[in-house]
């Protein structure tokens, strides 16, 4: 069979981008290696009916075009977790703390300090050219913690950052790069990632994977699933080959497979400059964790359920009700790899007693992204170096072979994945001229 566009990857940004393409008129087709749709997006059910998102869950207001999707789609978006009664808690290896507390005033000084250097600089950035600043190399040389010790932080500000970035699964600061932390405020509008009530402050109502299941009945046939693809040819046409040895045809190929997978894929037809940018990129190996449970007991000790631990996880947050999410970066991932069956969760769950104390029943699942054959990871990871290696050909097309998903986006896991699935099917519809990648970005 033959058809205009071949979309690999049935993840948010492999729907999105098929969505809008049949909407203007495309034949397209989705193909997808797993038995459903959703890629890093997922839910289960339990037996009481408690819908759990086991993968991406949360937006917030700097997130347009998850926002636009969802109210084109007549979906309610409702506050997150971060208006929640209460104070936070700190799993601290010194002990547990409720509030902020622990922090000095110099703390709270050098950390203010810092984040007004980093919008300043961000205000420099283009999200989509961040390579064009003068000082692009130097600042993509720096890590995250040399920028903070070198703008004067304390012990206690380096220790609360760390913190932050192990919350959101984001690994240590020593192996980020500052020229990606200012590519992801610019694109957020002047907004830091560490700025929860801008970052995280929404939800679909039901969960994100709603958004999925909206995006997949209106494709219908138009998807395959159990399809994965051994090979894509560029040319005239391109040719897609399945696993199983069918061979798809297509005017023009949209590849949504994360860029772990990828490498897997015999990509042919392709300049090698733009194959090599495709093959540098990286992800964060990351588990997580949903705990659900009888009762909100974090409610019991005034605190919000926001758990930032430097323990055994990074910590916690509220997903719905009862119910409690955990995301666990690459520094915990050899622990959790190493433990006994069951032994990550007992520990898991000892880190939350240490918070809230004794409880009872739970229920825990766990989605190890990091391990998934078809993910290998679960956000877009920037250490010092990797943005100017992979070069500016990040996130570009060579047609008739395009990108789309989070990993050629700037910041914003759902978000990148929709924003840049709409993107590539205005400029496969030959509309790119439309196209504003990120309408949020500081001007």
């Amino acid at each position: 069979m033959k058809v205009d566009v071949i979309v690999v990857g049935a993840g948010l940004g492999g729907l999105a981008c098929a969505r809008d393409l049949q909407a203007g008129g495309a034949d397209v087709l989705v193909v997808e290696a797993r038995g459903r749709t959703g890629g890093r997006v997922e839910a289960t059910t339990l037996a009481d009916g408690r819908v759990l998102q086991l993968g991406g869950e949360i937006c917030g207001t700097v997130h347009l075009a998850y926002r636009a999707l969802a109210a084109e789609l007549g979906l309610e978006l409702v506050p997150s977790y971060t208006d929640a009664p209460g104070v936070d808690a700190y799993d601290l290896v010194d002990g547990v703390v409720f509030g902020d507390v622990w922090l000095s005033d110099e703390d709270r000084d050098a950390l203010a300090r810092m984040e007004d250097e980093l919008l300043a600089l961000a205000r420099r950035i283009d999200p989509e050219a961040p390579l064009d600043h003068d000082d692009a190399v130097a600042l993509d040389s720096m890590s995250v913690g040399d920028f903070a010790r070198a703008h004067g932080a304390t012990a206690g500000a380096t220790r609360r950052l760390e913190l932050s970035s192990t919350y959101t699964a984001g690994g240590t600061i020593e192996r980020l790069s500052v020229l990606g932390e200012l590519r992801a405020i610019a694109a957020g509008g002047g907004h830091s990632p560490r700025d929860y009530s801008m970052w995280e402050n929404l939800k679909i109502d039901g969960g994100s994977s709603v958004l999925v299941d909206v995006l997949t009945a209106g494709l219908g046939d138009r998807i395959r699933l159990s399809s994965p693809v051994s090979r894509i040819v560029i040319g005239t046409p391109c040719q897609v080959v399945l696993v199983s040895g069918e061979i798809l045809i297509a005017d023009s190929v949209v590849c949504a497979v994360p860029v772990g997978p990828l490498r897997g894929i015999d990509v042919a037809g392709l300049s090698a400059e733009r194959l090599r940018s495709l093959h540098r990129q990286r992800e964060i190996p990351a588990s997580k964790a949903v705990v659900a449970l009888e009762s909100q007991v974090w409610e019991r000790v005034g605190c919000t359920g926001q758990i930032l631990s430097e323990r055994e996880t990074g910590g916690f947050w509220v997903q719905d009700k009862n119910t409690l999410s955990s995301m666990n970066g690459p520094d915990l991932q050899g622990l959790i790899a190493a433990a006994p069956p069951g032994v990550e969760t007992e520990q898991l769950l000892a880190s939350l007693r240490r918070v809230v104390g004794d409880f009872g029943p739970a229920t825990t699942l766990w989605r190890h992204w990091g391990r998934d054959p078809y993910t290998l990871g679960y956000v877009s990871h920037w250490a010092p170096g990797d943005l100017v290696a992979v070069g500016p050909l990040h996130g570009t097309h060579e047609p008739p072979f395009y990108v789309a998903g989070s990993d050629h986006w700037a910041a914003g896991y759902m978000e990148g994945a929709i924003a840049t699935g709409r993107a590539t099917a205005l400029h496969v519809l030959g509309r790119s001229g439309e196209v504003e990648l990120y309408p949020a970005a500081i001007q």
